[in-house]
């Protein structure tokens, strides 16, 4: 009897190690559906996303551009690169999250 107790106290034991390693797996892999942003909510560090497909190189947006979109502070440089962004958020947006 102890040692069928033994046994299945292991197994037990065995199978909640597994669940909460896959519950923090699968929370971890969530994380990365969100945006990377700073303390105040804004994403890339402020930067212009569109300008990075649009003139090839980084330039930091204007508070007075701004969209927000998943939970993200989105600046721009000017009102057509807000635009094209609300048009095609997923074109623009860095890949996983900007992680």
């Amino acid at each position: 009897m102890l040692k069928f107790f033994l046994t299945n106290t292991r197994l037990v034991i065995v199978t909640i190690l597994i669940a909460a390693f896959l519950m923090s797996w699968v929370s971890t892999a969530s994380a990365f559906n969100k945006i990377n942003t700073t303390f105040w909510g804004v994403a890339i560090k402020g930067y212009d996303t569109v300008a990075y497909h649009t003139e090839g190189r980084a330039v930091k947006g204007n508070s007075e551009f701004s969209y927000t979109w998943n939970d993200a502070k989105w600046y721009f440089v000017n009102k057509e690169n807000m635009e094209l962004f609300i048009q095609d958020p997923e074109r623009y947006s860095p890949q996983y999250g900007g992680h």
